[in-house]
């Protein structure tokens, strides 16, 4: 674990890999420390966001190295199933890159249980591990001017599914009616780190 301060409010806690990272946030949050304002998982990191009038950051870095030393636990993650459609625009590039079938491909890919290792490039959108490897293929070399919401997609290692239309260059394998983000609901996100995710491919 490497932990680097962030101006005088914020730490940048370096780890091993999303599940410490997803662990170490599952405590803090339990813990309920006074002063911390945001907690932001990457891949193996976590962004600790403070109020300094409230915390200092230098004395929460070693409450975090010597709290990060004992045993982590992630709770029972929530489980989601998403039917989708598979019927993307780049469902046959896919197949033709891994010399698989349309119907292996859309096998392997709903065949694989997910975990959100963390959310990014735009609000509510998951990075999902677990993808097969057989199924790991660049991403486009241009990306598109807008990919419609609930496009369900993967890029190099992960699978991701876009909330909301954005550009985008991941390869998209279909879509889904879910919807990921809405501002209106009291967690906006539909997912969260460390959350199980499965496809079921619609007949």
């Amino acid at each position: 674990m490497n932990i680097r301060l962030l101006g005088d409010s914020a730490l940048l806690v370096e780890l091993p890999d999303f599940k410490v990272a997803q662990a170490l946030r599952h405590e803090i949050c339990a813990s309920a420390w006074q002063g911390i304002l945001e907690l932001v998982p990457g891949y193996n990191s976590l962004l600790i966001e403070t109020d300094p009038l409230k915390l200092d950051v230098e004395r929460l870095a070693t409450r975090i190295q010597k709290f990060a030393t004992g045993s982590l636990f992630l709770p029972v993650p929530n489980e989601h199933e998403f039917a989708v459609r598979y019927d993307g625009p780049d469902l046959q590039a896919v197949a033709e890159v891994t010399g698989l079938t349309i119907a292996e491909v859309i096998g392997r890919h709903s065949a694989s249980t997910y975990t959100v290792a963390f959310l990014g490039f735009a609000p509510g959108f998951p990075y999902l591990v677990g993808l097969d490897p057989a199924l790991q293929v660049a991403r486009l070399k241009t990306p598109r001017t807008r990919v419609p919401a609930g496009a369900v997609a993967i890029a190099d290692q992960f699978a991701g599914i876009y909330p909301q239309a954005t550009p985008g260059g991941w390869r998209l394998l279909g879509s889904t009616a879910a919807k990921l983000f809405d501002a209106s609901r009291d967690t906006p996100a539909l997912l969260a780190p460390g959350d199980r995710v499965r496809f079921r491919a619609m007949p």
